[in-house]
């Protein structure tokens, strides 16, 4: 059986010719070879080259998860198998052959650190993107201190860097010495600011070196000149679950085999096809001072920073993100297999629909570019409901404590700072925060053991839950208090702007007993607040 009988599109264009020509003359080299650039940032480039718009292909590398590259990408040619879930049914399925290397960004793997630092040395290189998660960007833990891999790049130099900031300080270290040749470094993860998250760690990373001898004063000058090295706003949205065991068996049914899923020893989950929702948005600041490809023929949306800023804002703090978050809370704690499954309880959907129209919405700035409304509409009624979505609250719950000051902080924020807003009217986002603390006590709403999902400030959370108790509602007294003050987690201090006490009355509510969770979230969409 061939590929257009098992109704699968191949590329429009001469692969091993785009393969030569990247190669030869690199233009884009991408960070973050998991599952979101394969679904959608190799996707636009596809388009283009299946369009004959461009005539070359992305390299793309990882600093994180080498089995990536060697058991999803070389195996397999560097191609992979999208397959788009349609709220239908449909599987809409195209082998993706835009990616021409891959590379594992680390000196230690000698050829291929060789081949990364050529491509930075290339005049002809016009973009390095991202998406490596918040995290990826982290220089210092929540206490300010640097966290030890970067201390290591900072006292050693830029020689052999291991992490992944220090990676790219020094690639771009390589590109200034081969004649400061301008290039944008385009984070595209799914955080506010996310340009400026990259510049602030590369510029941390070269003003140390440049205190301890390593580099001179005009490297620094390299990376804050805009017209050499630009770093781009961007706005990323796309759902892209793990790899679904359903759309496994559907590829073997049609004929395809070898679609094996499976985990790394880094916890990547991960296989040579993706599967990902159908809708997608990438808002991208128009600034590459050595030119780009013509990504607005392939969907992508340029603008200038503030457009930018309100379209992220718009999805980050009010139209999506909370109400996932919100969702993979109250998910884990009443045993939800999926976000879908989800949808179709009624207090949980009324949930999202309070958080996102009636507490977010009054808060949002209109990007033009986007339709508020019209984006959240198609969030609750046919993104976060599509049942061939095989999302769950427990990837969703990862890193939460990264993501609540931009999640539901900054609308605390819009609250407080506008006289014509009341915050004590606020009630699902608080109810959010406290279903938060109480997931931390790793105890469903039955009063089962329930895994807790990876969080760099795991142990330090559960730590100080550790006192409250499930039945005792008085033994939460002084627990929450360390954690709701604290606004490296909230951006503000939730007491300050006077939420602390209700988000601990409402966590009280929460461990009464078992069924308490569902109990509370009942009572405050049906009763009046």
């Amino acid at each position: 059986m061939g590929w257009e009988d098992s109704g699968v599109a191949l590329p429009c264009f001469d692969v091993e010719k785009i393969t030569a020509c990247t190669r030869a003359c690199p233009r884009w080299v991408h960070f973050g070879a998991g599952n979101i650039f394969r679904s959608y940032i190799a996707k636009i480039q596809q388009r283009l080259l299946n369009l004959g718009k461009s005539d070359f292909g992305i390299i793309t590398a990882d600093t994180f998860d080498f089995e990536i590259i060697d058991k999803i990408y070389r195996p397999f040619d560097n191609l992979s198998l999208l397959v788009l879930m349609h709220p239908d049914g449909t599987l809409e399925k195209e082998v993706l052959a835009s990616v021409s290397e891959s590379l594992k960004a680390a000196p230690q793997e000698a050829d291929d650190w060789a081949r990364l630092r050529q491509v930075f040395c290339s005049p002809s290189l016009q973009m390095a993107s991202f998406t490596i998660t918040e995290k990826g960007y982290a220089i210092t833990d929540l206490a300010g201190r640097v966290l030890p891999a970067v201390q290591r790049d900072i006292d050693a130099g830029p020689q052999a860097p291991s992490s992944g900031m220090g990676i790219v300080t020094s690639l771009l270290l390589d590109r200034f010495r081969a004649g400061a040749m301008p290039i944008a470094m385009v984070s595209m993860d799914n955080c506010s600011h996310n340009g400026d998250k990259l510049y602030h760690a590369v510029q941390f990373i070269a003003r140390k070196w440049q205190e301890k001898g390593f580099v001179g004063q005009d490297f620094l000058n390299y990376i804050n000149n805009s017209g050499r090295v630009s770093f781009p706003w961007t706005m990323i949205d796309k759902i892209t679950p793990r790899p679904s065991a359903f759309v496994r068996d559907a590829l073997e049914k049609d004929g395809i085999e070898g679609m094996e899923i499976l985990t790394t020893n880094r916890h990547t989950v991960i296989a040579p096809f993706v599967n990902a929702e159908a809708p997608e948005y990438l808002v991208v600041e128009d600034e590459f001072p050595n030119g780009r490809p013509p990504l607005e023929q392939a969907g992508v949306l340029f603008a200038d920073r503030t457009t930018v800023n309100n379209s992220e804002r718009m999805k980050v703090t009010t139209c999506l993100n909370p109400l996932h978050t919100a969702l993979a809370v109250f998910g884990c704690l009443l045993n939800f297999p999926t976000i879908a499954g989800e949808m179709e309880d009624p207090d949980l959907r009324a949930l999202v629909e309070k958080i996102g129209y009636q507490e977010g919405m009054p808060v949002v700035i209109n990007p033009i570019i986007l339709n508020p409304l019209a984006f959240i509409r198609e969030v609750i009624e046919k993104r976060l409901p599509n049942p061939y979505i095989p999302d769950t609250p427990q990837r969703i719950a990862t890193d939460t404590s990264q993501k609540l000051s931009v999640r539901f902080g900054e609308t605390i924020k819009s609250y407080r700072d506008r006289p014509d807003l009341d915050i004590q009217s606020l009630t699902f986002i608080p109810l959010a925060i406290a279903a938060w603390c109480r997931y931390l006590m790793g105890v469903d709403d039955e009063g089962n053991p329930m895994e807790l999902s990876p969080d760099p400030m795991l142990e330090e959370l559960t730590a100080q839950m550790a006192g409250a108790k499930l039945g005792e509602p008085a033994s939460a007294d002084g627990v929450l208090r360390p954690i709701l003050c604290n606004p490296v987690l909230f951006g503000v201090d939730l007491y300050d702007v006077g939420l602390g006490e209700k988000i601990e009355g409402l966590f009280c509510e929460l461990i009464a007993g078992p069924g308490a969770v569902r109990q509370t979230l009942h009572r405050l969409l049906t009763e009046p607040v």
